[in-house]
């Protein structure tokens, strides 16, 4: 019995999964304030819309492979995001396209 609801369990989580991708990135927590400190290590971020499973606005910010949820109303955020606007990373149907962008964003600042 055991094994048929661990596989049964296993099955409709891959099947949740394949049909909504978005539902585990999704940020369910925004902070109201950042150090600057953090923002200057800010490598790209995403904005994250509140439609759709996302159900919170956010702007995600990615430092070092890790990912920080704020509140897109913070002021020095804002400001941050109009200074880096080419820093941002489009959500794209395709993961090969996004990762080359990526690594030719980090050619880029490498030079």
């Amino acid at each position: 019995l055991v094994p048929c609801v661990t596989m049964l369990f296993l099955t409709l989580f891959l099947l949740f999964s394949a049909l909504f991708p978005g539902a585990f990135n999704c940020c369910t927590k925004i902070s109201d304030e950042i150090p600057n400190g953090i923002l200057r290590r800010v490598e790209r971020f995403e904005i994250q819309k509140a439609d759709g499973l996302c159900h919170l606005e956010a702007v995600i910010l990615y430092i070092e492979g890790r990912k920080f949820c704020v509140s897109p109303r913070i002021r020095k955020v804002k400001k941050w995001m109009k200074k880096n606007k080419h820093e941002i990373l489009r959500k794209k149907a395709h993961g090969r396209k996004q990762r080359r962008s990526q690594t030719i964003r980090k050619k880029e600042k490498k030079q």
